[in-house]
């Protein structure tokens, strides 16, 4: 098969962080976050362009200064089952955290949205960062580092082993007979491990694409070891080309050295698009886009990766603080290179926090030519298998599905049709085999030839 781009869309309503105005755009509802309308017609704008995927992100604790998006929006599960219905063909990927779920639950939750979608759902696995979910979920702690990813892995193996609890046969339902089950199909899993103990089976069969397609997203040692380890699509961050080939390689060495095949493992950073008539033009709005931003604003968000702590007190002008493992819990990487670029070049608090809150240049910035050029060189230069594209106003959406995916498909790198009708199919994706299956026709002999 040859290879092509793989295209998500992650739809982000009012608008997520480093976003805290998109809200104000004449193009976006005021409630765009909690209207099923405006998901479904975001949706159905990117399975007019033949995207892959709808990518719905998730964190269940906020403050007064999260995203606008954060503060008020939709469960990704229910949200996805209406757009299942809404849909035919687009991938419906919801980020749901082992820290506060059980396994059964999460499988047959996501089971659910596979049957419902005809084969279309995946699981963004996170292993929650914000601290303060914990006290919603009546724990006085947070987890720590290491049992959040024991727990993320363990979960995520629990849950494919219950999506086995069904061989595809299990069902005859023969009215004549009576038989509705075939009992020697199903199968416990009886399950017990250092986090969960599960007895199962799941009560619910599997769907088309065989089990719901894994995605996973982190930069640390632990979230880079879970991604090559259960990850068929991975989502992350790449601002050069360069960074975006050493960490494809790096995942894609560590998913070989786990004895998987690299090629199913999905390389799709986060991307937003500035799409203009020139690209002076572009790189004029990206710049407005980029630094134009509220301080207050971006202050408050800077404290998420320390535990939502409060820098309003410092002196924005003093030495960076030394804020001791303050973040070793919460989104640890992410404050722990905070930490060594502002002690490393001497930054004060004010000069860390315009580093890191605004961000650098986007790189695919420009007219559509220039843009579509830039992807093909990334795609081609192996920094990436796919792009998930940040959605937020239409208009701007609507330049790059119009103006830059017809270059890209005249040149062969995206699709001009649907491959599949089920995200694996049109990801390219194996389907996983039931394992139960698999072991009972390894056991049975193969009839010689006559």
């Amino acid at each position: 098969m040859v290879r092509q781009l793989k295209l998500g869309a992650v739809l982000m309503g009012v608008g997520g962080p480093g976003q805290h105005d998109t809200w104000t755009h004449p193009e976006i509802p005021g409630d765009a976050s909690i209207d099923i309308r405006w998901y479904a017609e975001r949706a159905r704008q990117a399975e007019a362009a033949l995207f892959d995927l709808v990518f719905i992100v998730d964190s269940q604790f906020i403050t007064p200064d999260s995203p606008p998006h954060y503060l008020n929006r939709l469960e990704p599960l229910t949200l996805l089952s209406a757009l299942a219905v809404s849909t035919t063909h687009i991938g419906l990927v919801g980020t749901l955290t082992t820290s506060y779920n059980t396994p059964f639950n999460l499988a047959r939750r996501l089971a659910s949205l596979d049957l419902i979608s005809g084969g279309r759902a995946g699981w963004n696995v996170v292993a929650t960062g914000d601290g303060g979910t914990a006290a919603n979920y009546s724990r006085d702690e947070h987890f720590d580092y290491a049992s959040r990813y024991g727990r993320a892995l363990e979960s995520v193996r629990v849950c494919q082993g219950l999506w086995d609890s069904y061989e595809d046969d299990a069902f005859p339902r023969d009215v004549a007979t009576g038989v509705f089950v075939d009992p020697t199909r199903q199968h416990r899993l009886d399950h017990v491990g250092e986090h969960f103990s599960v007895r199962g089976p799941l009560n619910i069969s599997r769907s088309p694409q065989g089990q719901p397609v894994i995605f996973q997203a982190g930069d640390s040692d632990e979230g880079r070891d879970l991604g090559a380890s259960i990850g068929e699509g991975i989502f992350t961050h790449s601002p050069t080309l360069e960074k975006a080939q050493a960490f494809y390689r790096d995942i894609k060495a560590r998913a070989a050295a786990k004895g998987r095949d690299p090629e199913h493992v999905l390389i799709m950073p986060g991307v937003t698009p500035v799409v203009a008539d020139t690209d002076d033009e572009a790189r004029e709005i990206e710049r407005a886009n980029r630094l134009g931003k509220d301080f207050a604003k971006n202050l408050a968000q800077f404290g998420r990766p320390f535990g939502w702590h409060d820098f309003s007190g410092y002196d924005l002008d003093a030495p960076f603080p030394d804020l001791g493992d303050l973040g070793a819990d919460s989104f640890r990487t992410q404050a722990e290179q905070i930490k060594k670029v502002a002690r490393e070049e001497r930054l004060t608090l004010r000069q860390t926090v315009e580093r890191f809150m605004s961000s650098t240049p986007q790189p695919f910035v420009g007219s559509a030519t220039t843009v579509a050029a830039e992807i093909e060189r990334w795609f081609t230069g192996r920094g990436l298998d796919g792009l998930n594209v940040h959605i937020t106003v239409p208009s701007e959406f609507a330049r790059f599905t119009d103006e830059v995916l017809p270059i890209l498909r005249e040149r062969g790198v995206v699709r001009s049709e649907y491959e599949a009708t089920t995200l694996r199919g049109n990801l390219g994706l194996p389907i996983p085999r039931n394992v139960h299956t698999a072991a009972r026709e390894a056991r049975v002999p193969t009839p010689a030839h006559v």
